[in-house]
């Protein structure tokens, strides 16, 4: 009975009320940056959030420097928490989803392991599903193109 006790402690996901914030790692082609985020739990297994990314390092083109505006991404994002549906150890969520943000309407799909009530890693990865510019050229595939996130997730 304890080491089922121990495991309801730690949950990934609670449901309504529910609210997580990340900070990780951003990695895509020709850049790494911090991605910040945040998902308020409304339902059993459903959330909403937001979050925002900042390019630190980016591959120049000769002659060129990306703007702030090339380099900052904000979304909001819907994600369907399923965890608990795929039976998995409740210290673990899964969450797929669709996110809009400043380049364009996406599709991400993240992972969750929460080593105590407050504090776990996460790891996500995102495709554009529609560009806003869909011939876009150099800076304006930065946040616009695969990425992939991973850092750590805490309970508020």
């Amino acid at each position: 009975m304890p080491l089922q006790g121990h495991f309801l402690w730690a949950q990934a996901f609670k449901g309504k009320g529910d609210i997580k914030a990340q900070v990780g790692a951003n990695i895509q082609d020709g850049a790494t940056g911090i991605q910040l985020s945040t998902d308020f739990g409304i339902g059993e297994n459903m959330s909403y959030g937001i979050t925002a990314n900042y390019l630190l390092s980016v591959q120049e083109f000769p002659g060129f420097k990306p703007e702030f505006e090339d380099r900052i991404d904000l979304k909001a994002r819907f994600s369907a928490n399923i965890g608990n549906v795929l039976k998995l150890n409740p210290k673990m969520d899964i969450y797929p989803g669709l996110n809009l943000g400043l380049r364009n309407f996406g599709a991400h799909l993240g992972f969750r392991y929460f080593f105590t009530e407050g504090f776990g890693i996460y790891t996500e990865a995102g495709v554009p599903i529609a560009k806003y510019k869909p011939e876009a050229t150099g800076f304006d595939n930065l946040n616009n193109q695969f990425v992939f996130n991973i850092g750590a997730s805490f309970n508020l």
